[in-house]
């Protein structure tokens, strides 16, 4: 698939990005070819391949243990509220 300069320029502006004039022939290029291999891989046939749950079957992804690394420190963090009442922020009301 081949991009033009007005797609460039178009895509540029949406993303609010600056291009100058010698990039614009590198990001159709580059854009092209990006767009092509999507192109192509969307032609492969997939209808022998089992959809997949998990990247790794049979096997078990490895976690970090549950621990708890931190302490408490509710009430420092509390200090610098503008009020607080028994442990909960108190902000106030938005919608009446």
């Amino acid at each position: 698939m081949s991009i033009k300069r007005s797609d460039i320029e178009s895509i540029a502006h949406l993303a609010r990005l600056a291009l100058s004039e010698p990039e614009i022939p590198r990001y159709i290029d580059e854009l092209s070819r990006i767009l092509g291999l999507v192109e192509q891989l969307t032609r492969v046939d997939t209808s022998a391949v089992t959809p997949m749950a998990h990247p790794l079957p049979g096997q078990r992804q490895r976690l970090r243990a549950d621990a708890v690394t931190e302490t408490d420190q509710h009430q420092l963090y509390q200090r610098n509220a503008p009020q607080v009442s028994t442990g909960l922020y108190l902000v106030p009301r938005v919608i009446e």
